[in-house]
């Protein structure tokens, strides 16, 4: 795992190499163990390594035989070795053990197609000296993430994060107000937008292709469909193959030359990742690392702890108090270049400093859920096809007494759920969805903000839903609208700001090419049916873990926000939203602020979700914008 910058001037302009060495240094936190630099003409392209294979022989920027291919590149190759043995055999010298050297013989083989033989995650920048010609590629789940500008003056500047290109001299610095609109919508801003005017995600699945001043961007994998299931293996046999599958990708994930973990929340899918990893190699040398919190109603140790016991791993725990993860709030807000709305990035950052202390890669099971159909709002979905149903005075009804529920701020309340479940039970799938996730509905967003440029986020919304898979049945519909946005922009981005905010690099095993690709084709009901959710991976799992971890309730990764909000951040709160200061800045309606403010204060109204995307949004802004 590593950090990548560069850019390119149109017309063999040269380079500044200062230019480049400011914009790899911002990187320092994603690659302590060294840097490189390749200035020549017209490209510049910078490298900060985080060491995991070839320990004395993989830096970067890495070059082909004549060194008229050249690469940066940030991640992991999963089938490289497979790669390494068919170039050999087409005559290509491999000079190092790195996973980095077949990405220029792969190119040199397949031009810009290059990336679609790739198994791994990665984000990378090529620059092919005889063309003149810059290619950015990106994997297909969006693991790494890969940000890029085109200038005004034809060159083309990119990034692992946004503060490196901030230092360029031809990139801006300006709030882009349709993003913060996304944002309040999403908690989070999805690709190809971005929160600074200008500035570019390179989607998962997609390369960018540079020459003569010009920027062509196109998909180079799609998902395949699912099966009817009359043309799967009956259900048993497809979960035995699964769990053969799955295991393969586990031990394709499990090459390191550095010591090497697992997350264990106690969920079923970071058990399963143990739970396979214990089949490969033995138990008592797999280390697996858990967080819990002095607050009982957040605490999942005791989860994790069975698991470790049962599988008979080198288990590392930690518990924290509350006050740790309010006093990262700062720290966050210093490495987030984007602003982030989801709480639970502060609990993953504690893990990973903590699983950093004794590994420097870490296996987690992040993925399932969206590949799987693990989410709760997948059975809202169903509940919301009846709700809709129902005569209006029913549902009228039944918002009423919903309403009268008392507020109850603990984590995840019946009270919490419902209002939320209702916040979306009467719209269209792709916008209930969204709903149920995030903080802002799009009328709400128009009545919070005062800026002008914006857009209406629900059509937009609405609009990419559509041009998924629009022929596909409901639950495979709802599941690719998950893996277009909040796998990569929340779920991955989390945990790759997260992790690599104290250089730790977090793998993804449920994310494997190969198993991505068998996955999808399940047909939906092995996904989410007789009113299981995640039905084959439990299945699957059955036996290798206790029944008690295969039975709970998804539960996520949460901290006591709504409590904070009114105790120990309401100061905070208060000064970064107080009247004045809003006016000021002209963005936000200050009396729609105030009254979510006191509504949530006096415990009329649990704001959590709105709030506290504010709150981390003027954080963000202090630290890019000034107060």
């Amino acid at each position: 795992m590593c950090g990548i910058a560069g850019f390119v001037n149109r017309d063999n302009k040269p380079v500044d190499p200062a230019v480049l060495a400011r914009m790899t240094t911002t990187l320092a936190h994603r690659g302590p163990d060294g840097e490189g630099f390749l200035v020549e003409g017209p490209v510049a392209l910078g490298h900060r390594r985080l060491s995991i294979i070839d320990l004395a022989g993989g830096s970067q920027p890495m070059a082909n035989e004549d060194e008229s291919v050249w690469v940066t590149y940030n991640g992991e190759i999963y089938n490289e070795p497979e790669l390494r043995k068919s170039l050999q055999a087409r005559g290509h010298i491999f000079r190092s053990q790195s996973d980095t050297e077949c990405l220029v013989h792969l190119y040199e083989e397949h031009g810009a197609d290059f990336a679609q033989f790739l198994n791994g995650m990665f984000a990378l920048a090529l620059w092919d000296k005889k063309r003149n010609r810059l290619v950015l590629a990106r994997d297909r789940m969006g693991q790494k993430p890969l940000i890029y500008a085109q200038t005004a003056s034809g060159g083309l500047v990119f990034g692992s994060e946004a503060k490196a290109l901030l230092e360029h001299p031809e990139i801006s610095r300006r709030l882009d107000l349709p993003g913060l609109a996304r944002y309040l919508f999403y908690e989070y801003i999805p690709a190809p937008y971005s929160i600074w005017s200008g500035l570019r995600k390179l989607p998962p699945a997609h390369v960018l292709v540079w020459e003569g001043g010009e920027a062509r961007v196109s998909r180079y994998w799609t998902a395949p469909a699912s099966l009817e299931e009359s043309e799967s293996p009956p259900f048993d046999v497809a979960a035995d193959q699964f769990w053969t599958d799955f295991r393969s990708a586990v031990a394709r994930h499990r090459r390191s030359d550095v010591p090497l973990g697992v997350f264990l929340s106690g969920g079923i899918d970071s058990s399963s990742v143990a739970a396979a990893l214990a089949e490969l190699e033995p138990a008592q040398g797999i280390h697996t690392f858990s967080i819990g919190f002095a607050d009982p109603s957040f605490d999942e140790s005791a989860h994790a702890r069975l698991v470790a016991r049962h599988l008979g791993t080198n288990h590392h725990e930690r518990t924290f108090a509350v006050e740790a993860v309010q006093e990262l709030l700062p720290d966050v807000a210093g490495w987030l270049d984007e602003p982030f709305g989801d709480a639970s990035i502060l609990p993953t950052h504690l893990l990973s400093r903590f699983a950093r202390s004794e590994v420097t890669v870490a296996l987690g099971g992040d993925g399932a859920d969206e590949l799987l159909a693990g989410y709760p709002t997948f059975v809202a979905e169903r509940a919301a096809d009846l709700f809709r149903r129902l005569p209006r005075a029913a549902r009228a009804l039944a918002g009423a007494a919903v309403g009268r529920l008392p507020v109850n701020h603990g984590n995840i309340s019946l009270d919490f759920r419902l209002k939320q479940f209702l916040r979306g039970a009467a719209e269209s799938a792709p916008l209930a969805h969204q709903r149920w996730l995030g903080s802002y509905s799009g009328e709400e967003i128009q009545r919070l903000l005062i800026a002008g440029e914006t857009i209406d986020v629900e059509a937009e919304h609405l609009l990419r839903a559509s041009g998924l898979v629009p022929s596909a049945d409901p639950l495979t519909r709802s599941l690719a609208l998950y893996q277009d946005t909040y796998l990569p922009d929340d779920i991955l981005a989390k945990v790759d700001r997260a992790s690599m905010a104290c250089g730790l690099e977090v793998r993804a095993p449920f994310l494997d090419a190969l198993l991505v690709d068998s996955m999808q084709t399940l047909p939906p009901r092995f996904k989410y049916g007789r009113n299981q959710t995640k039905r084959l991976l439990k299945k699957a799992a059955s036996g290798r873990l206790p029944a008690t971890i295969l039975e709970r309730p998804k539960k996520g990764f949460g901290i006591p926000v709504a409590h904070w909000l009114r105790g120990p951040l309401a100061g905070l709160l208060g000064s970064l939203l107080n009247r004045s200061r809003l006016e000021r800045q002209g963005l936000f309606n200050p009396r729609e602020v105030e009254r979510r403010i006191s509504e949530h204060a006096a415990g009329v109204r649990d704001h959590r979700k709105p709030l506290w995307t504010l709150l981390m949004f003027q954080l963000w802004y202090d630290r890019w914008h000034g107060s």
